[in-house]
């Protein structure tokens, strides 16, 4: 690991670029990018903040780009019914001017990891490019926030994969669970009925 992070360093910028997008693309068990920009700016104090916020924002939405594409592919696993609710927050989404772009913004602006987010955007067929730039704005407000604060808030890069890997695991069930729950909310009746409740999960529809 160590040698991989020094490699990716003789690469500057363009090598973290690379990395994010590789990592953002992945869907589960890979920590959060906050932490890696963090991690490289306690190893590289030269590097200017502003300017790895931007590479991590614009890496991380690439990524995330990737990532929305491939998760279209979960949504023949679902149910008809499912696929109905995943349409009507999609649509509801579309008729709002802003939609996509807040929802995203809002966010992307916390230091929560955003692979789920994009896994339900690519399971509703997404295709607003307001999406991607909220993410990319709301991620180069929190990412230059968490960068410039690291010293107090960062626990160095290679302890939180030799001590905290089950910490990771344990957010990705989470946010695998947020998932199947979101895809289980019958939105119609939640949006035009002010209702809560709920479709049977269908979600391995092999």
């Amino acid at each position: 690991m160590v040698d991989i992070i020094e490699t990716i360093m003789e690469y500057s910028y363009v090598g973290i670029f690379f990395l994010l997008i590789a990592v953002n693309a992945a869907p589960i068990l890979m920590p959060p990018t906050w932490i890696i920009l963090s991690s490289f700016f306690a190893l590289d104090a030269s590097l200017d903040p502003l300017l790895l916020a931007l590479v991590g924002a614009t890496g991380a939405t690439i990524g995330r780009f990737f990532l929305k594409r491939i998760s279209g592919f979960f949504r023949r696993f679902v149910g008809k019914e499912q696929e109905s609710n995943l349409d009507a927050i999609g649509n509801f989404l579309n008729k709002k001017k802003f939609g996509y772009t807040l929802t995203s913004f809002l966010f992307a602006a916390t230091p929560l990891p955003s692979n789920m987010l994009f896994i339900a955007y690519g399971m509703m067929r997404a295709k607003s490019i307001g999406l991607y730039i909220g993410f990319w704005c709301g991620r180069l407000v929190s990412y230059y926030i968490m960068i410039t604060i690291s010293e107090v808030v960062l626990m160095p890069f290679l302890q939180l994969f030799e001590d905290r890997i089950i910490g990771i695991i344990a957010a990705d069930i989470v946010g695998i669970g947020s998932v199947i729950f979101f895809t289980c909310i019958n939105w119609q009746v939640l949006l035009f009925e002010r209702k809560l409740k709920f479709v049977r999960p269908r979600l391995w529809r092999i």
